[in-house]
């Protein structure tokens, strides 16, 4: 075998495999770094508060690029639409949230939940949120400055409960408990306040991770390209080896005729 791959044709055709091996390994590379290069993360500038205006309009589905944006509103509080929500995890603790109607004012109009604090037990919950609608009773605009995220999903409540309890925010179920409201813009999504209402604590809301995921067409076209340069040099060692056997069946059917020869 060795003998037979150091002649010059199989030289040449070694370095022929190899260069043929050379040029699937550089594209295997470049669909590598294609993959890489989609992967890559754009960083959106969540934490730079903006106004609501600039991120959302009511009556339409949430952009990926508003989900988790901090934005800041203006508009009035409507009285008798508060609602707690309850379930809700604030670093580990469970317990209750206090969601408010605002009619938005300082950009397309339409209703607009806030969370407006996190409390632990339904007592201060209940005491917050007649807090509020007292406040809203009032009048005058006022100015929430929180994170925008997407309605949530209503969750079904257990038999034995209350039909209209709450433990989502979910802007579906909401239109529903506020008064007299048909036909009117409503924006799907809602604003956690970064400063809570007096008797609450803030809700903890983190920036939404940014993950990069790769492109795995990418990465099975890489893996491709390496089996076809493998199987490459694996062709020019099959046909070597061809080559070796050939030659020593040759060379049998030679010794063979020339015993034959010598014996007749």
């Amino acid at each position: 075998m060795l003998r037979m791959m150091l002649r010059p044709r199989w030289v040449l055709a070694l370095l022929a495999a190899l260069g043929i091996a050379a040029a699937f390994a550089i594209l295997a590379q470049w669909q590598v770094s294609r993959a890489v290069e989609e992967a890559k993360v754009v960083e959106r500038p969540t934490e730079q508060v903006r106004p609501l205006a600039e991120v959302v309009v009511p009556d339409a589905p949430t952009e990926q690029a508003a989900t988790g944006q901090r934005v800041s509103v203006r508009g009035t509080l409507v009285a008798g639409d508060t609602v707690p929500v309850q379930g809700r995890v604030n670093d580990g603790a469970t317990g209750w949230w206090v969601v408010a109607h605002l009619e938005v004012t300082d950009a397309a109009p339409g209703g607009l939940p806030v969370a407006l604090g996190w409390t632990p037990d339904e007592a201060t919950a209940r005491e917050a949120l007649a807090e509020v609608d007292a406040a809203a009773r009032s009048g005058g605009d006022v100015e929430v400055v929180g994170r925008f995220l997407p309605s949530e999903a209503p969750i079904q409540p257990e038999d034995d409960e209350d039909p209209q309890v709450m433990r989502t925010v979910a802007v579906a179920h909401l239109i529903n408990l506020w008064a007299d409201y048909d036909e009117r813009p409503v924006y799907f999504g809602y604003v956690t306040a970064a400063e809570p209402v007096a008797g609450l604590e803030a809700i903890s809301s983190p920036p939404p991770e940014q993950q990069a995921e790769l492109n795995w067409l990418n990465v099975f076209y890489a893996i491709e390209w390496i089996v076809f340069g493998g199987f490459a040099v694996y062709l020019w060692y099959r046909l070597v080896r061809d080559a070796v056997e050939r030659e020593r069946e040759e060379a049998a059917e030679a010794a063979a005729a020339s015993e034959a020869a010598a014996r007749d």
